[in-house]
């Protein structure tokens, strides 16, 4: 500690003066081999300051007879020194500042040796026996405000499915009921003309519920006419030529499009009262894949989907309605390539261009939903169903600029994105 040393032996500046004094002069190197290296430079810098020594060619000699040792004298008396001394003598590294702090405890004006937790609320039970007349109640603020309460904040999926919503709705669509996840092979394959041996039917692909792991029933009809159509065909169509099984038909599954109630609303339609009504019916809901999770891939996903039931619709009417659909959402450049659907002939995949990305990406898929899916709900032969759909996640990423679309949707979605999310609008 060199304040101690200080203290104990003198300051550096008072040792090099002694060593010059007796010996008469000394040169910097034989100061340095006297008292060593350290004191000599510290020393020697600070007896020229105070004016006790001076320079005589090469040799240093003293100038005064006796100094004080000013550094030694204050480093003893610390309470008595004046801020700017006290930083001189910290840059020395000769004293240390300490913060001391007094805490005085006296008794107050409510000081008791028992403590008692005062009550916040008055109770019931107070009031039936009596004890809030006794009871000391913490002191009421009648007049301060309570803290704000934050709003509920809507998930950037749900802000761009209600920009969907109203723009379908606009156009003229019908939401379906898609408030239920599970559903039957039947309904979400079968009733779709989608043969049993479909390697989108294998268990890598979806999730088939275990308990209860049967539908109770299906409409026992409608049943036959899709069995016989996968079976023998119908409608132009030879079918599919092999043995319907009711067992794969009655399983449950996480449906894995939004389409199985695409299938039960078109039925519902064909065997309403009174003759056929054209219909525009739209959903956007959770659908359920068995995928590889990665950064555009998720095992759950939102399908927006949309169908138009009417006398002698072409593919014409289906991309003037898919043209409609996306120029209302910003997109205007469209191209449609042909694609193979089990449940829709001619089917066309949908690509727009991207402002941003500067390229053409795949948005949506489409077509005309098959004879063979139509005619055993009991359709007219001249009514068509137009058809199209597409995922909920990719425009909200594009929309939100989010690259990963973990970062939108599942566990590892920041709460902040969803509460300082801009509103949609397109």
């Amino acid at each position: 500690d060199q304040g101690s040393e200080v203290v104990k032996n003198g300051s550096q500046e008072y040792k090099a003066f002694l060593a010059i004094r007796e010996a008469g002069k000394l040169s910097m190197g034989d100061l340095q081999t006297k008292v060593g290296k350290d004191v000599a430079k510290v020393g020697m810098a600070n007896c020229m300051k105070n004016k006790w020594i001076k320079k005589d060619g090469n040799d240093l000699v003293p100038v005064v007879e006796s100094p004080e040792d000013i550094v030694q004298k204050q480093l003893t008396s610390l309470k008595d020194l004046s801020e700017k001394v006290a930083k001189d003598l910290k840059k020395r590294k000769l004293v240390n500042f300490v913060t001391q702090k007094s805490i005085k405890i006296m008794k107050g004006p409510s000081f008791a040796l028992e403590r008692k937790k005062k009550a916040a609320d008055i109770t019931k039970e107070m009031l039936d026996s009596g004890a809030w007349k006794d009871t000391e109640f913490k002191p009421y603020n009648l007049l301060t405000f309570g803290e704000n309460v934050g709003g509920g904040y809507l998930h950037p999926l749900l802000k761009v499915r209600s920009e969907f919503r109203k723009i379908l709705m606009q156009m003229g669509f019908e939401e379906m009921p898609t408030n239920k996840w599970v559903e039957s092979s039947f309904w979400n394959f079968d009733s779709l003309f989608q043969p049993q041996s479909h390697p989108a039917r294998d268990a890598h692909d979806t999730f088939f519920i275990k308990d209860p792991a049967e539908t109770v029933s299906v409409p026992a009809d409608y049943y036959e006419r899709v069995k016989t159509m996968h079976e023998k065909g119908g409608a132009g169509s030879i079918g599919y030529r092999y043995d319907f099984q009711k067992e794969e038909a009655y399983k449950n599954l996480l449906r894995t499009h939004t389409t199985a109630i695409s299938s039960q609303m078109l039925y519902k339609l064909a065997n309403r009262e009174g003759d056929f009504q054209p219909a525009r019916y739209f959903s956007i809901d959770r659908v359920f894949r068995n995928e590889t999770m990665d950064a555009t891939h998720l095992c759950e996903f939102h399908q927006v989907e949309g169908l138009v039931a009417d006398y002698d619709l072409s593919l014409g009417d289906l991309i003037g309605t898919i043209e409609t659909f996306f120029k209302k959402i910003g997109i205007t450049q469209l191209r449609f390539k042909p694609a193979f659907n089990p449940y829709t002939e001619p089917s066309m995949e949908v690509f727009g261009y991207h402002p941003i990305l500067k390229k053409w990406t795949e948005i949506g898929n489409s077509g005309m939903f098959r004879p063979e899916m139509l005619r055993p709900m009991g359709l007219p032969e001249n009514v068509r169903v137009i058809a199209w759909g597409l995922s909920l996640e990719r425009p909200t990423m594009i929309k939100y600029k989010i690259d990963n679309i973990r970062d939108l949707f599942g566990h590892k979605v920041e709460m902040a994105r969803t509460k300082t999310a801009p509103v949609c609008r397109f």
